[in-house]
């Protein structure tokens, strides 16, 4: 099989071409009916999920490896990412419940002491926004599942992985007062409660709906359509989408958004 030989490869000469001791792995979140998700992958033969993750090629800058890791898992292009924070630990990827030869089993080979993929790996950790409709979670080889999860109810994570989206949400959170996140969450045209949910969600707390609409008006990041959106008898909110131009001022200059 073409992609047995790959993995080969990559066990005995992939420190030739990706860089050692250094690895990328991305959260990627999703919104989903008033749920913050995460997108998590489980490995072939293990009983625990890992976020997306993957190491940089030589021929690749780091943000080129996270975009990259991130495309291939949803199949999306243009993505919100943001990197976050480093993880290093000798001990981060202990685990006494992963066979340390693994990926020698799936291709018939011996994993020989001081081979690459054994030795001491620094994690970057970066996050990712996506829109949870467009992404079609599926198996590949060497992952057995890919599927969404809430973020407050995870399964048993591999590593240091749930250490990893703790640290993201936590960033999430910090950024969202200063970056109009929400761009790659919500559908394009969404109404002030949809926006307030999703920031009342990822804040885990309640807000000012009325007040809260008001700031982020006043930032000029969304604008008002002429449009509504039928709910039932007496329901008909307008309809609101982004700037685009005020939005890409905002991720490169930053808001700031007191909520």
């Amino acid at each position: 099989m073409k992609e047995l030989e790959i993995l080969r490869d990559e066990i005995l000469n992939g420190h030739n071409f990706f860089l050692r001791n250094v690895s990328i792995d991305n959260v990627i979140f999703g919104y989903h009916k008033k749920e913050l998700k995460v997108l998590l992958q489980r490995p072939q033969g293990l009983n625990k999920w890992t976020v997306s993750g993957g190491y940089i090629k030589r021929t690749e800058t780091i943000e080129e490896a996270a975009i990259r890791i991130a495309r291939e898992r949803t199949g999306l292009e243009d993505l919100y990412l943001k990197q976050f924070k480093a993880f290093g630990s000798p001990m981060r990827t202990a685990d006494t419940e992963i066979p340390i030869n693994l990926k020698g089993e799936q291709a018939n080979i011996k994993i020989e002491k001081g081979n690459w993929m054994l030795d001491y790996f620094v994690t970057l950790g970066f996050y990712t926004l996506t829109e949870f409709d467009m992404v079609k979670p599926t198996g590949e080889f060497n992952t057995e599942e890919c599927k969404w999860f809430d973020i407050f109810n995870l399964p048993s994570l591999l590593f240091d992985h749930k250490l990893i989206i703790e640290e993201a949400l936590i960033s999430l959170r910090l950024h969202i007062y200063h970056y109009p996140i929400g761009y790659k969450l919500l559908t394009e045209k969404f109404t002030l409660p949809e926006i307030t949910s999703l920031y009342e969600t990822i804040l885990e707390k309640k807000l000012d709906d009325r007040n809260f609409s008001k700031k982020l008006l006043a930032t000029g990041i969304i604008v008002k359509l002429n449009e509504r959106r039928y709910i039932g008898p007496h329901r008909s909110p307008f309809l609101y989408v982004f700037n685009k131009i005020k939005y890409d001022e905002a991720l490169k200059n930053g808001i700031v958004l007191a909520i």
